[in-house]
């Protein structure tokens, strides 16, 4: 089971960073005047637990600074 998660996890990972380099190349071309942008990357659980949720939700935030 570890296995096809850390494979599902991967897979997610990568395609997640392929469409946020797109997206975020394409908003920095319409872009002008501005030095730096300040990004925020949010990973969140949206998984339906129905009446048993976590104790701990998975939630983790990244912010950092783009050059131009």
């Amino acid at each position: 089971m570890e296995d096809n998660a850390r494979q599902d996890i991967r897979r997610l990972l990568k395609t997640f960073g392929i469409q946020a380099d797109e997206a975020i190349m394409a908003h920095l071309a319409q872009q002008t005047g501005v030095a730096a942008l300040q990004l925020r990357l949010t990973l969140e659980d949206v998984t339906d637990y129905g009446e048993n949720p976590p104790a701990r939700p998975l939630g983790l935030e990244i912010e950092g600074e783009v050059r131009v």
